[in-house]
């Protein structure tokens, strides 16, 4: 397994996602702190990350969020904790963490399985421009 950097947390994503693509851009502009790191689903390391979770993989639809081998969050509960650490104007959203996570997660798993639909889907990943390679990192 790769070293990671000391105090980022990793986003994990679908890297052919319209959706997807357009969401890692907003996260990066707006970590101010720079937090994140991003790996695409689909690469070998996102692959590897995927093995190391215990996670039915099968069910998941599109973001992990990892700090951890023993810390991770997907679905609604990634969405929540970017937010909260994006913090900000958008910190407002983490109202609808209230609400039941049977809710919460129906709702992103009706985004996450119609994103291709509404949205379309790359024929390759997301490839970073020199500047924001080192925010990716494979």
């Amino acid at each position: 397994m790769q070293n990671f950097p000391q105090h980022k947390k990793i986003i994990l994503f679908d890297g052919l996602c319209n959706l997807c693509a357009a969401s890692v851009q907003f996260i990066i502009k707006r970590d101010k702190n720079d937090v994140f790191r991003f790996v695409s689903l689909q690469s070998d390391l996102g692959q590897e990350l995927l093995q190391q979770l215990p996670i039915y993989t099968q069910k998941i639809d599109s973001i992990i969020l990892y700090e951890s081998d023993i810390v991770y969050y997907y679905k609604s509960k990634a969405v929540f904790e970017i937010v909260k650490s994006i913090g900000g104007v958008f910190y407002c959203l983490l109202i609808f963490k209230w609400l039941p996570i049977a809710v919460t997660n129906t709702i992103y798993d009706y985004v996450a399985q119609n994103r291709y639909r509404w949205l379309g889907k790359k024929e390759h990943c997301l490839v970073p421009t020199k500047d924001l390679q080192s925010k990716f990192l494979e």
